[in-house]
């Protein structure tokens, strides 16, 4: 009895092995399915904006999940170095050095950085020189400029950022700054500015809206086109930073191909910036 008990068991788990086998449908069986897979970027706070938008069409394309971690360009960069991330997300041009350990970076966009100023600020305009000047110290209350007695505030970004680094080559001021307080991301120079009349600060076009007032530059504003055609000379590039050697996972592959596609463009435009 138990011998026939034992025979009739082993005969229907051949037929569950079997029926599985026989699935040509193309679904995959739960027993073969695989974790959700996933695409890490790490860096540029800047970029936020384009790589939500990019990341939110890719996964509802792909059904791939992309995550961003905005800890600013340098960490970025470090994180591809390390291995913690897949894709690392930098606001400027990769350095010497970087290259040199084997990094790799792909400009997906330029980005204008905006000059802003609080709304209740009357000075609307400046050239590139006045910028230097104001940021340098040289220049220290509006009055000078036409506008109200008061102090001009310098808000910035902290070392490392890609956007600091993107102003500062602009308008020739490396280490010649004289900020009033550094910020660790794009959002609070945003913030600071809105809440202070006399403050001037900087931050990525794509991310600045009506609660501040966006200075033209030498009467140039910061759009697609002015970008595009390089009138509006304060801008930067948007790269994505890999390593030379070290094979991109699938997933995050596919991603990287994704965004750097013709289709593409449309989603990086929606986002405030200019297709590479």
């Amino acid at each position: 009895m138990k011998k026939i008990v034992s025979l009739v068991l082993a005969v229907v788990l051949m037929c569950a092995v079997f029926a599985g086998c026989g699935n040509t449908n193309g679904t995959v069986t739960s027993d073969n399915s695989t974790s959700k897979k996933t695409v890490t970027t790490d860096g540029s706070t800047s970029m936020e904006k384009v790589i939500g938008a990019l990341g939110e069409a890719f996964e509802s394309e792909e059904g791939i999940t992309v995550t961003y971690n905005p800890t600013g360009s340098s960490s970025g960069i470090k994180a591809v170095l390390e291995g913690t991330c897949d894709i690392g997300l930098s606001s400027r041009d990769l350095k010497d050095e970087e290259i040199s350990q084997g990094l790799k970076g792909t400009v997906l966009a330029y980005d204008g950085i905006a000059i802003i100023v609080n709304n209740a600020n009357s000075v609307s305009d400046m050239d590139l020189e006045t910028i230097a000047k104001i940021f340098k110290g040289e220049i220290t209350n509006w009055k000078e400029l036409g506008g109200k007695d008061a102090e001009i505030v310098l808000i910035g970004r902290e070392a490392g950022s890609g956007t600091r680094d993107g102003f500062e080559s602009v308008t020739d001021t490396e280490d010649a700054c004289k900020y009033r307080q550094e910020l660790t991301s794009t959002g609070d120079v945003i913030t600071t500015v809105s809440n202070n009349e006399d403050a001037i600060g900087y931050a990525s076009v794509a991310s600045v809206e009506d609660t501040v007032k966006t200075l033209t530059v030498s009467g140039i504003a910061p759009t697609e086109e002015t970008i595009k055609n390089g009138t509006y000379v304060v801008q930067r590039p948007f790269v994505l930073v890999t390593k030379e050697g070290t094979q991109l996972s699938e997933s995050a592959s596919a991603f990287f191909d994704y965004i750097t596609s013709e289709k593409a463009a449309d989603i990086i435009a929606a986002a405030g910036v200019v297709a590479a």
